[in-house]
């Protein structure tokens, strides 16, 4: 199901997410009302250029404490300046990728960033909740249940 002008769709606070663009069968994200842009976990990435494009490889750990590792590879949009936090500016790359909750899926902005001692690998900001036309409840979690694919 694509995102249209329909009626508004709920989200939980945390959810679990697919990534199938870039290989990311489930990840756990927040979805955080108080972050602008949306950010996904590397604790690398290799910038290189291919067919006259810029590309990013990166690797993710989607579950946190586990072994699992994916490699991952997408075009890069563009870098961006991001202040976290605590008020850290850091220079990021930025790629664009279709996220999937549920049935729903639609592109969003993502930068790479290391969140090596953050809870989530993911997170989901207000610019992609409303690319996907969401209202959050946060009074609930994981409301599209859990993914049919764990990595």
């Amino acid at each position: 199901m694509a995102v249209d002008d329909s009626p508004t769709l709920i989200i939980g606070w945390r959810e679990w997410l697919v990534l199938p663009d870039v290989g990311i069968p489930a990840i756990k994200a927040k979805i955080d009302t108080g972050a602008r842009t949306s950010a996904l976990h590397t604790h690398d990435y290799t910038v290189f250029e291919e067919d006259g494009r810029e590309r990013v490889k990166f690797h993710v750990h989607p579950v946190r404490h586990s072994v699992s590792e994916l490699e991952c590879v997408a075009d890069v949009l563009d870098y961006r300046e991001v202040k976290d936090s605590g008020g850290h500016i850091e220079r990021r790359p930025f790629i664009e990728t279709v996220v999937k909750a549920g049935d729903v899926e639609w592109a969003v902005h993502m930068s790479l960033t290391n969140r090596e001692q953050m809870r989530f690998r993911m997170l989901l900001g207000r610019q992609a909740l409303a690319a996907g036309g969401f209202f959050v409840d946060p009074q609930k979690s994981y409301y599209f249940g859990k993914p049919k694919i764990r990595p």
